[in-house]
């Protein structure tokens, strides 16, 4: 029993990992299968894995699809609406006036 070792994982644990990106020690379907399981999405920097065959109709189909979805929700990201300017409130407006007095 010496050198015998165990560790405790917990899923809260392995998500954080799995959200931080790729994991090496796993294969790519055991990879799949826990992010599947635990609902741990891929990192937004991360490149999606293609299995279409290069050069076919299909993967000029799909890149059309794909160019096609980014266009269509390119506007509603978050960056792309512009904000509203921030407003001065009668309460900081009030306290500007009184510091000015004090001057």
């Amino acid at each position: 029993m010496e050198g015998k070792k165990t560790a405790v994982v917990t899923e809260s644990a392995v998500q954080a990992a799995l959200r931080r990106g790729p994991a090496p020690e796993l294969g790519a379907e055991e990879e799949q299968a826990m992010r599947m399981r635990l609902g741990a999405a891929l990192p937004r920097t991360a490149r999606l894995e293609r299995k279409v065959l290069e050069g076919t109709d299909a993967e000029l189909e799909l890149l059309a699809f794909e160019i096609e979805a980014f266009l269509h929700l390119r506007p509603r990201a978050p960056s792309a609406r512009p904000r509203a300017a921030p407003r001065d409130s009668r309460t900081k407006e009030k306290i500007v006036r009184a510091l000015r007095k004090r001057s």
